[in-house]
């Protein structure tokens, strides 16, 4: 049996594992929070009909807080990580944007500001990756399938 290692994953730089630190810790807090305490939690966004589904939400989020700040705290944001934190700022922040002028609390526009403060952050973050590991030429263009298959012309 052969023993694979695996690459080790490159450190990220200070605004990328920055931004998963802040989008954890930010992640983090407001997941825990309605689960901690309800009522104060429906006190500033609005009385809920189910406590166990805010609860869900609350923890969902917390897991995907808690896994960001551990990833920017060690500096080791994979691209994986990068979408999911990219992802999950915009589903919140369309929830928000949709349902705040119809079903929930106006304060959700606020939660919409922060998600959209941190999609923008992570894409600044991508621009200076790509721009730093610079354009990749495209691939050779084959004519025929002489040259596909590598015979000379």
């Amino acid at each position: 049996m052969e023993i694979v290692e695996e690459p080790k994953p490159e450190r990220a730089d200070p605004l990328t594992s920055g931004l998963a630190v802040a989008q954890g810790a930010f992640y983090l807090a407001t997941g825990v929070w309605p689960i901690v305490h309800l009522r104060s939690f429906e006190a500033v966004t609005g009385p809920k009909l189910e406590g166990w589904l805010v609860k869900t939400v609350g923890a969902l989020i917390a897991v995907v807080g808690g896994t960001l700040l551990a990833a920017g705290l060690r500096r080791r944001v994979s691209p994986e990580l990068k979408l999911l934190a990219t992802g999950s700022a915009a589903s919140l922040a369309a929830v928000d944007v949709i349902y705040s002028p119809q079903r929930i609390s106006p304060v959700y526009l606020l939660d919409a500001v922060a998600e959209g403060v941190l999609i923008a952050g992570w894409c600044v973050a991508g621009a200076r990756t790509w721009k730093r590991q610079g354009v990749q030429p495209p691939p050779p263009q084959y004519t025929s399938p002489e040259d596909a298959a590598g015979f000379p012309t």
